[in-house]
């Protein structure tokens, strides 16, 4: 799972959200400072990403990129299955992609303070190429790759990811179908968030 995914399962309380955001620049128990929910929000990033890892169906999908990326195939599978969540947004979420991403940049700028600085350093571009936006289309996921394997220790693999997902797009399009339901029945279950009616269409949030 990627941004758009990490987001979204937090749920709607602001706090949660941004410790979920910021999890993989939060090493250890360097949390133990931050208020409760960002805290909550850091742990419940732990649960996706170790649920994620360790799946049969996430397992299909990494040994289809095994050949160019080896231990970084978890990384490609996450921004792959956030293209299919954006893709398919009015099945998870009754607002808008555009309206969601928007709020949740919102909501990380009056946030900034909190965020480690491995983010800030990345967070201008974060924003100004639209990132959680372009996950809808392969287009957009050809420019995360790019921007990533320029930017981090992810390998320049890039045409190849995208090969790949045009290839098999069928094949990760089904496994991103049945995995979604059940990580989200992990994290209502654990933590008690009401994630698939957290937002309407006009915008109340249900989510504690």
């Amino acid at each position: 799972m990627n941004f758009l995914a990490h987001t979204y399962l937090s749920g709607c309380n602001e706090e949660i959200i941004v410790g979920n955001f910021m999890g993989d620049y939060v090493k250890g128990k360097n949390y133990v400072h931050l208020p409760e929910k960002v805290r909550k929000g850091i742990l419940i990033h732990r649960d996706i990403d170790s649920f994620t890892d360790t799946h049969s169906i996430t397992r299909s999908s990494r040994m289809r990129l095994m050949e160019r990326y080896r231990k970084y195939a978890g990384v490609i599978v996450d921004i792959f299955y956030d293209h299919f969540l954006a893709s398919t947004w009015m099945n998870y979420c009754g607002i808008p992609l555009r309206e969601y991403v928007d709020r949740t940049y919102a909501l990380l700028k009056r946030n900034y303070k909190t965020l480690p600085q491995g983010i800030k350093v990345w967070f201008p571009t974060f924003l100004e190429n639209n990132w959680m936006l372009a996950y809808q289309t392969v287009d957009g996921i050809e420019l995360v790759l790019d921007r990533m394997s320029a930017n981090t220790s992810l390998p320049d693999h890039t045409a190849f990811a995208i090969e790949r997902l045009r290839d098999e797009y069928d094949e990760f399009s089904a496994e991103f179908s049945e995995f979604f339901p059940l990580i989200i029945d992990f994290i209502e279950g654990k933590y008690g968030i009401d994630i698939k009616t957290q937002v309407d269409p006009s915008g109340d949030c249900y989510a504690d």
